[in-house]
C-alpha cells in the first residue's frame, strides 16, 4: 500500500481484537469508533484489507453513484463465497453484474410480484394457525418459518410434497450452522454446512432439469421466470448461475425478512400507540378476523402506515449494518485520499441515527415517513446505486401482507422477561430469544392448541 496514504484514524488495537469485537459486539464498537474518531474512521482486522467507514451522505453518494468498475462491491463480498456461490450476484462486479441483475429484475416487480400476494397470506394462515394458545411463544423463529415457506414456494416453486419436504429440512439444517450467534462455532462445523450445501446445490439442479423440459411460461414462481429469461443476446442463464442465484435470494431475501418482521413486532409492543394505529388501518384496509381475504395490490399499497413501521424499524434495527466497495485505483471520497484495495463501508446504522440527519434520532417515529420521502443517502437498509436489493420491493410486499394478517387476527402483548437485545446471528442482526409474545385472537378469544 502506497506510503503516501494517510488513513483515517480509528483503534489501534491489534487486528485480531478489533476483528473479535466486530464478530461479537459489532454496534457498540462501531458507535465507540465513531465516538472517539469521527467520520470517517478506519478499522483493520485480521485478515481483510483496512475497512473505512463513512456516514456522511455526499460521501455515501458518490459511493453508490461512483463509477461501478472502481467500487467493487462483489470483490468486497468475496469472503462470503463458499457460501453463495462463484455466480452470486453479490459477488459479481462490472458487466457480468449488469447482466444478472437486468435477469433477476423482473420477477420482482410490477404485476408479476403482485400475483404472489395470495400465496403469501395463505402461507402466513397456515403458519398462523399452528401458534399455541395464550402462550409465551418467540415470534423470530414462526417469521422464519413463513419466510422460509414463501421461498420455498413462491421463490423455488416447489409444490411436490416429499421434494419440498426434502429441500426444507437441508436448508433449515445448513442455515442453522449459519445462524449460530457465536461466529467461532462455524468454523468447527463447516464440513457440515459444505455437505449440506452440496445436497441443496444437487436438489436445486434437479429443480432446474426439471423447469428446462417444461413448456415455457407454466408456471410463475421465480426459478420458473430465471430459467424462461433472456440476456440482449438471446442467451439464458446457466443451471450453476441459477442455483446460486436461487442460494442467494435464499439466504438474503428469508433470514433478513423474518429478521425485521421480528424487530418490527418488538417495536410494537414497545408502542402500544403505534400498534393501536397499525391495527386500525389495516382492519380499515383487509378487515379484522381470521375470514378476512387476501388484500388486493391495491390495498396493500394503501397500508401507508404500516409501510412507513416497516420503514422506521429499518432505520433503527438494520438487520445488515454495513455495506462494502473495494477501490480498484486510488480514489478520493469527499476530503478522504484512499488508496486502492482497502474498502469503502457505507454504515448503514450510524448514519441511520446521525441528529444531523433525523429529529430525535433514537425515537422511534414512523410518521417521520409520512412526512417526507427519505433521501436515498440518508436511508439506505436495503443498499444504494446499482447494488441496491433486487428483492426490496418483494421484501417490502412480503412484510407488510405478513403483518397485515398477524395484526387482521391478533391482539399483541409482549411476555414479562428480560430486555430484547441486539445480537449477532450469522450475517444478521437480529432481536435476541428475550423476544416472547402472548396473542391472542381479535375477538378476545385465545388460539387453540395445536394438535
Amino acid at each position: 500500500m502506497a506510503a503516501e496514504f494517510t488513513l483515517p484514524p480509528g483503534p489501534r488495537l491489534p487486528r485480531f481484537v478489533q476483528a473479535g469485537r466486530w464478530l461479537f459486539a459489532p454496534l457498540p464498537f462501531m458507535m465507540s469508533c465513531a465516538a472517539r474518531y469521527g467520520d470517517p474512521y478506519t478499522v483493520r482486522m485480521l485478515g481483510l484489507p483496512p475497512m473505512v467507514f463513512f456516514s456522511e451522505p455526499s460521501a455515501i453518494k458518490q459511493i453508490f453513484t461512483g463509477d461501478a468498475h472502481q467500487f467493487r462491491a462483489g470483490q468486497a463480498n468475496r469472503v462470503f463465497e463458499s457460501i453463495l456461490g462463484p455466480n452470486s450476484l453479490l459477488l459479481l462486479d462490472g458487466d457480468r453484474h449488469k447482466r444478472e441483475r437486468k435477469l433477476l429484475m423482473p420477477p420482482f416487480h410490477g404485476a408479476r410480484m403482485r400475483l404472489y400476494g395470495e400465496m403469501m397470506w395463505k402461507i402466513a394462515d397456515r403458519s398462523i394457525d399452528t401458534w399455541p394458545m395464550d402462550a409465551a411463544i418467540p415470534i423470530h423463529p414462526h417469521f422464519k418459518d413463513i419466510t422460509l415457506e414463501i421461498i420455498l414456494r413462491v421463490v423455488f416453486g416447489v409444490e411436490d410434497g416429499a421434494r419440498l419436504a426434502r429441500l426444507r429440512t437441508l436448508i433449515r439444517d445448513a442455515l442453522r450452522i449459519l445462524d449460530g450467534s457465536n461466529p467461532l462455532r462455524n468454523i468447527w462445523i463447516f464440513r457440515r454446512f459444505a455437505r449440506l450445501r452440496s445436497d441443496i446445490r444437487n436438489q436445486l439442479h434437479e429443480e432446474v432439469t426439471r423447469r428446462r423440459a417444461m413448456p415455457s411460461n407454466a408456471a410463475t414462481d421465480v426459478m420458473s421466470l430465471l430459467v424462461d429469461a433472456r440476456d440482449e443476446d438471446g442467451q439464458c442463464m446457466t443451471e450453476e448461475e441459477i442455483r446460486d442465484e436461487m442460494i442467494t435470494l435464499l439466504v438474503a431475501g428469508h433470514e433478513s425478512t423474518a429478521a425485521l418482521l421480528a424487530w418490527i413486532i418488538h417495536r410494537l409492543l414497545e408502542y402500544p400507540d403505534v400498534l393501536a394505529t397499525a391495527q386500525a388501518e389495516v382492519e380499515s384496509v383487509v378487515g379484522k378476523g381470521p375470514d378476512s381475504p387476501a388484500p388486493t395490490a391495491g390495498q396493500v399499497a394503501s397500508l401507508s402506515y404500516l409501510d412507513a413501521i416497516i420503514k422506521e424499524t429499518a432505520r433503527l434495527n438494520p438487520v445488515v449494518s454495513v455495506l462494502v466497495r473495494q477501490l480498484r485505483t486510488d480514489m478520493r471520497i469527499g476530503n478522504t485520499s484512499l488508496p486502492a484495495g482497502c474498502i469503502a463501508t457505507p454504515c448503514i446504522f450510524l448514519t441511520h441515527r446521525r441528529p444531523d440527519l433525523w429529529d430525535e434520532p433514537e425515537v422511534f417515529d414512523p410518521a417521520r415517513f409520512l412526512r417526507a420521502r427519505p433521501d436515498p443517502y440518508t436511508f439506505f437498509p436495503f443498499g444504494g446505486g446499482i447494488r441496491h436489493c433486487v428483492g426490496a420491493a418483494f421484501a417490502t410486499y412480503e412484510m407488510k401482507i405478513i403483518l397485515a394478517r398477524v395484526l387482521s387476527r391478533f391482539d399483541l402483548r409482549r411476555s414479562p422477561g428480560r430486555p430484547v437485545r441486539n445480537v449477532r446471528r450469522g450475517l444478521l442482526h437480529c432481536p435476541s430469544e428475550d423476544l416472547r409474545v402472548i396473542v391472542q385472537r381479535t375477538d378476545g378469544t385465545t388460539l387453540r392448541k395445536p394438535n
